[in-house]
């Protein structure tokens, strides 16, 4: 994204390191290329010619018709949860290219006596989880679309400290644009394993259709308006840290 939405932070749901042992992400990482993996190649006339035109005329048309949402919601952030509004995360694209996601903020910036942030689920007031059950804290993302950098459909975009932890095999969801949504988001969300995720990602990759992309936005669509199923894990208000073997 070529500009930065006003009030925008880089702040994180808790402090995170961009790799492992305090070292930054780039010192391991490792390129599709030298990890002796293929690049992605287009598998149809959809993917090669029409999905791109039609992230690029959605994305504009949405931004266009929810704008006073997007007004609405960043006044009821800032009475609620505070400044900024908006916070961008580094995350990876397309051939691990890294890209800012920009989210609506869910959390308090609560603070313990040492001044560290409060841990994810005492800082997560009952608004913040209602934007995340509606998936109105992901609207941002689809400037995000717009700029090229994520696509309406895709695998999820992680953060940049699992880059080093993935297997051959998971690298390969970063063949293609990240998306708002993803084949993994319509089936299971938080609540599936890493494992599994992984594997219903790589299988969208290998399986890019018009058709496939339809029904997961109409999958997307109905759960966030009806079901608000998902959003927190068993053991987490979100989805628990990837480690390499979960």
């Amino acid at each position: 994204m070529n500009s930065i939405p006003p009030s925008v932070s880089d702040e994180t749901a808790t402090p995170q390191a961009d790799g492992l042992g305090g070292q930054e992400i780039t010192d391991k990482k490792v390129t599709l290329k030298e990890a002796g993996l293929k690049p992605h190649k287009s598998k149809g006339i959809y993917e090669f010619m029409f999905k791109r035109p039609i992230d690029i005329l959605l994305s504009l048309l949405i931004i266009i018709i929810i704008f006073w949402v997007y007004i609405l919601l960043a006044i009821l952030i800032k009475i609620k949860l505070g400044s900024p509004v908006i916070f961008k995360q580094p995350r990876p694209g397309k051939n691990e290219k890294i890209f800012n996601l920009y989210k609506f903020r869910t959390m308090t910036n609560e603070k313990d006596e040492n001044g560290e942030l409060l841990p994810d689920e005492q800082r997560l007031t009952s608004f913040g989880k209602w934007l995340r059950k509606t998936s109105l804290d992901e609207i941002p993302e689809f400037f995000n679309i717009l700029f090229g950098s994520m696509s309406l459909v895709g695998p999820r975009p992680l953060l940049t400290k699992y880059l080093p932890l993935y297997s051959e095999e998971q690298r390969r969801r970063h063949e293609v644009r990240p998306g708002l949504s993803g084949y993994a988001q319509v089936n299971g969300r938080n609540a599936i394993s890493w494992s599994d995720r992984f594997k219903l990602d790589v299988e969208y990759v290998d399986n890019i259709t018009f058709i496939g992309d339809f029904k997961i936005v109409r999958d997307t669509f109905k759960k966030a308006i009806f079901k608000h199923d998902n959003i927190s894990s068993e053991t987490s208000v979100t989805m628990e840290d990837f480690t390499g073997d979960n």
